[in-house]
């Protein structure tokens, strides 16, 4: 059995995490500051699906398949004490690390959201890598990272799993090679943090001899996994609103409640797709698959398909018969991009994707349709804009206001 602590596994990818990796046998503690649900009350959303509080959601795994889950209440980023006498409570064979902000409008809601997620983000990623240090511990880091640092230029090139092959040369004639990380160019202050993120790992990887997994994801669509399936105190997150709901699954709202399903610009972006249960699939098989002491850092791209926000909607709009409404898009951004991604490590240790042509965007519908009733029409629209100076807030505040 090996011990397993999921840093932000109260959250959408988090919680679905932390049930498979307790399912394969595993001794799991979840760590959350609990961020994500007062955010909810910041914005005043909240979850299409009701979701239990913690003490339930741990007995109803209990209740239904006689494993437990631990659960500590620390805020990674600001109570380094607590984090570091934990781990070296614990002692942990593998981290998986969740607990970031992971929304890019939130990000740039103004510069109070910005200066919340740097804070937040950095600052998390490194107490959590400082106190395995000071503590000596082997531990496997997997970390939750996004496509999104790579950019979205379409130049073409397939991405590599992050690192590119270059040879450089110099005035002299001659050359050398080298292997660099793939240059960042992070489309908000949320995917700033992530591309910072790796240059904290590359640090402690090379300087401290960390084993570290940095998993680069792409959007992610669906709700339910099999573990969540079982009781309706497990269910998943469910966001549709304009900073937290990713794309398909806001279309996917929008279609059952007779809302148009907004497009933002031409819908020429061309984004990388991964289903909820191949997250956790993907996740399970990281841990299972830790790099050697000594290693450089192991970048994988947990992604499955790719298609253009346009084709996506049509696609919903196809199904549904919903309308497809083409509005202004917030965010700083290419029109229209190519993206081509590669996989090859998480197929060579045997994933077979979930596809959008698997059909089950019907079980989605399904889970909308059912607590369609507690959807806000208001939560919809995209607010936060890219390029607009706004007044700071004070976002520390009022997120322990909505508590």
């Amino acid at each position: 059995m090996t011990k397993i602590i999921v840093l932000g596994g109260d959250g959408f990818c988090g919680w679905p995490t932390a049930l498979q990796l307790s399912s394969e046998g595993h001794d799991v503690l979840i760590v959350d500051n609990l961020s994500r649900r007062r955010i909810d009350g910041e914005l005043g959303v909240q979850s299409l699906t009701p979701i239990a509080d913690m003490p339930e959601r741990i007995a109803a795994w209990e209740r239904v398949t006689g494993k437990t889950l631990g659960f500590a209440n620390i805020d990674i980023a600001h109570d380094y004490d607590a984090l570091r006498d934990l781990l070296a409570a614990e002692r942990p064979q593998t981290v998986v690390h969740f607990a970031e902000q992971r929304a890019a409008p939130y990000s740039m809601r103004d510069a109070g959201h910005k200066r919340y997620t740097v804070d937040n983000n950095i600052n998390g990623t490194h107490n959590l890598l400082a106190a395995l240090v000071e503590l000596d511990l082997d531990t496997h880091l997997v970390h939750l990272g996004t496509m999104g640092v790579y950019g979205y230029d379409g130049d073409g090139l397939e991405l590599p799993e992050g690192y590119l092959d270059v040879t450089v040369a110099v005035p002299d004639g001659k050359t050398y090679p080298r292997s660099i990380l793939y240059p960042t160019q992070p489309g908000s202050v949320y995917h700033l943090t992530k591309s910072l993120d790796q240059l904290l790992f590359q640090f402690y990887a090379r300087n401290d001899g960390m084993r570290i997994t940095d998993l680069h994801q792409g959007i992610v669509w669906g709700t339910q996994t099999e573990q969540t399936r079982l009781d309706p105190a497990l269910i998943n997150r469910f966001d549709y609103d304009g900073d937290y709901g990713t794309v398909l699954n806001r279309f996917l709202m929008q279609a059952v409640v007779g809302h148009p399903l907004t497009v933002h610009g031409t819908g020429g972006q061309t984004r990388a797709f991964i289903n909820i249960q191949d997250t956790v699939r993907c996740v399970s098989l990281a841990v299972a698959n830790p790099p050697a002491r000594g290693d450089r850092v192991r970048i994988l791209n947990q992604v499955a398909e790719t298609h253009q926000v346009r084709g996506l909607a049509e696609l919903v709009a196809e199904v549904t018969g919903a309308e497809v409404a083409f509005v202004d898009n917030p965010r700083k951004e290419a029109v229209e991009n190519t993206l081509s991604v590669s996989n090859a490590t998480f197929r060579s240790l045997g994933l077979e994707p979930i596809l959008l042509r698997d059909a089950l965007l019907a079980e989605t519908l399904e889970i909308v349709d059912r607590y369609k009733d507690r959807y806000d029409l208001e939560a919809i629209p995209a607010k936060s804009l890219w390029t607009k100076n706004t007044r700071p807030g004070v976002v520390k505040k009022k997120i322990a206001d909505a508590a």
